[in-house]
């Protein structure tokens, strides 16, 4: 059972938590693939989804994962709020606490921002992504995901590339898949790297030949149009010819390796579209994944509530 209120990140999350939380979230997608689609773990809870950035797949996954488990869910989008008439997450998360809500799902511009809420509620937060700092129930779906395909996670070597530097969802990977003994490569224009990374335990590379070499997983990052607008790179399409995978630069990898992507893609940016649609190509499964890593850290934040 996990330890914890709240689940915030992966920079502090053992493997044995990591693993609990793969291993529910296994079998609710074998129940899923089956048919099973109401399963009343939460019967009677409330779950709030509060989103202060824009987001289509995160939002509905986490609305489904708790529909499915049987709690009521409720939208709330943050520009049609009292947000917009000034309310302090303080005084938002107090409300939301008098509403007797069971969980808090955020997703938030600025990092840290569901630390505060947690130590403002009783509810169980859940991060959704908080600035460029973590997106913990992604990496959980990438690491399903590839531990479905492949058994075990430990001794993966995994190639991240894209923009690392504002990427949330790469510095939870690269915590997670440490904790569970996989080797993180990366690779990126140097404008878009974070400096430090390799002191939390990535590997940077020289070239995308080098990140690929021998990968069993190819992970793919959305670059943002405002990165080239800063300067950060000189157009997407040179983007695309020296950073971009396409089925040439994936031969480096392993024959059975696969490619994944947090989505939404950028076709022919990061991913070419005969990558992004290559047999080896897991972005679709992952979806499915995200519903059922999210039931089981419901689940399990339900059940440590009640210890």
């Amino acid at each position: 059972m996990l330890n914890r209120k709240d689940l915030l990140g992966l920079i502090d999350a053992s493997a044995s938590e990591i693993t609990e939380i793969l291993d529910l979230a296994q079998e609710f997608k074998n129940r899923i693939k089956n048919g099973e689609k109401k399963i009343s773990y939460l019967q009677n809870k409330t779950a709030t989804i509060l989103f202060y950035e824009n987001s289509t797949r995160t939002r509905t996954s986490f609305e489904q994962a708790a529909k499915y488990l049987g709690a009521s869910v409720i939208n709330i989008v943050a520009g049609a709020s009292s947000v917009a008439k000034g309310e302090t997450l303080v005084d938002t998360g107090k409300t939301l606490d008098a509403q007797r809500n069971d969980f808090i799902i955020m997703r938030h511009n600025m990092g840290g921002a569901p630390y505060l809420l947690a130590k403002t509620v009783k509810a169980s937060v859940l991060n959704a992504g908080d600035g460029i700092n973590e997106h913990p129930t992604q990496a959980l779906l990438d690491m399903l995901t590839m531990r479905e395909t492949f058994g075990t996670l430990k001794g993966l070597k995994v190639a991240i590339l894209g923009d690392i530097k504002h990427s949330r969802v790469a510095k939870s990977n690269l915590f997670g898949l440490k904790t569970m003994g996989a080797e993180v490569t990366m690779f990126a224009p140097e404008t878009l790297l974070p400096k430090g990374i390799e002191q939390l335990g990535a590997k940077v590379c020289r070239s995308r030949q080098e990140a690929l070499d021998g990968a069993d997983v190819v992970m793919g990052l959305r670059i943002q149009l405002e990165r080239q607008q800063a300067g950060n790179f000189p157009s997407l399409g040179e983007y695309a010819a020296n950073y971009g995978v396409d089925e040439k630069i994936l031969a480096y990898a392993k024959p059975n390796a696969i490619v994944l992507h947090p989505g939404p893609v950028n076709r022919g940016v990061e991913l070419t579209s005969g990558v992004i649609d290559h047999e080896r190509s897991h972005i679709e499964d992952q979806v499915l994944s995200g519903v059922a890593v999210r039931m089981a850290a419901l689940c399990l934040l339900n059940d440590a509530r009640k210890a």
